[in-house]
C-alpha cells in the first residue's frame, strides 16, 4: 500500500498569482483543508483555510502575503502508515507528493488514505466487531483465535493499541460473522474483558471516533 497507488492530480495546487478567493473555493470543492503552494514545479509548502479566512482580503493574491508555510512531504515509494501519521500528527487534510528530484507530482488526502486503509483492513466486509481488554502478559492471539474458530468463525483483522504508563492493551477483532453471541459467551467462560462488541452497522458509526485509537496501533 505505497503512496504511489495513492496520489490525485485532481486537487490543484496553488501558484502565487492565485486569489485567496480562488483558493478557498477549491478547498471547499475539493473537501480539503489545505492546498499545496508551488514556484513553477518547487513546492513553497502547504497552506491552510483558517490562515487565508484570517487574512480577510478575498480579492488579494496567494503571492502577495507573508504565510508560514508548513512543508511536510511524502514520497511514492513510503507506505500509506506514514502519511497517515503526518496527518495525524499535523492535523492535515492533505500531503504534498514529491519525485526524487523534489519536483511536485500531486498530493494524498485524508480521505483516499483512510479509503484505502479500509479496504486492507476488512472494515468494508460484512461481519461484527469485539473489543477485548486485557493484561499485555496475558495477550495470546493464538487462544484468541482459537477461540473465534472453535465458534466456527473467522478473524478478518486485528488490531491491538495500548496507552502509555499502562498495562493494559485493547484488542479489535473484525469478525466474518454479525451474530456474536456464541462468540462473546465462550470469551465471558475464558474471562475475557469484552469491552463492547457490534454488529457492522454499529461500528461503521463509531468508526469515525475511533480514528485516533487507531493511529495509537499503527505506532510509527
Amino acid at each position: 500500500m505505497l503512496i504511489a497507488d495513492l496520489i490525485t492530480h485532481d486537487i490543484p495546487a496553488l501558484r502565487p498569482a492565485d486569489t485567496i478567493e480562488q483558493a478557498l473555493d477549491w478547498m471547499e470543492e475539493f473537501k480539503v483543508e489545505h492546498l499545496p503552494v508551488l514556484s513553477h514545479k518547487a513546492l513553497t509548502g502547504i497552506v491552510s483555510e483558517s490562515d487565508l479566512q484570517a487574512l480577510n482580503d478575498n480579492k488579494g493574491k496567494i503571492g502577495d502575503h507573508q504565510f508560514r508555510f508548513m512543508r511536510p512531504i511524502i514520497h511514492p515509494q513510503q507506505h500509506a502508515f506514514d502519511a497517515l501519521k503526518l496527518m495525524s500528527g499535523m492535523h492535515l487534510t492533505l500531503i504534498p507528493v514529491l519525485d526524487d528530484n523534489d519536483n511536485y507530482i500531486g498530493s494524498v488526502t485524508q480521505k483516499s488514505v483512510l479509503d484505502k486503509i479500509a479496504g486492507f483492513s476488512s472494515v468494508m466486509e460484512q461481519g461484527g466487531i469485539i473489543e477485548l481488554e486485557l493484561n499485555k502478559n496475558d495477550y495470546s492471539l493464538t487462544q484468541i483465535a482459537s477461540i473465534v474458530e472453535g465458534n466456527d468463525a473467522k478473524i478478518l483483522s486485528c488490531y491491538v493499541t495500548s496507552t502509555p504508563d499502562s498495562n493494559k492493551i485493547e484488542v479489535t477483532l473484525k469478525i466474518n460473522r454479525e451474530e456474536l453471541s456464541r462468540i462473546l459467551q465462550t470469551f465471558n467462560r475464558y474471562n475475557y474483558n469484552v469491552k463492547a462488541s457490534y454488529h457492522q452497522a454499529g461500528y461503521e458509526d463509531d468508526l469515525k471516533n475511533k480514528f485516533d485509537e487507531f493511529m495509537r496501533f499503527l505506532n510509527i
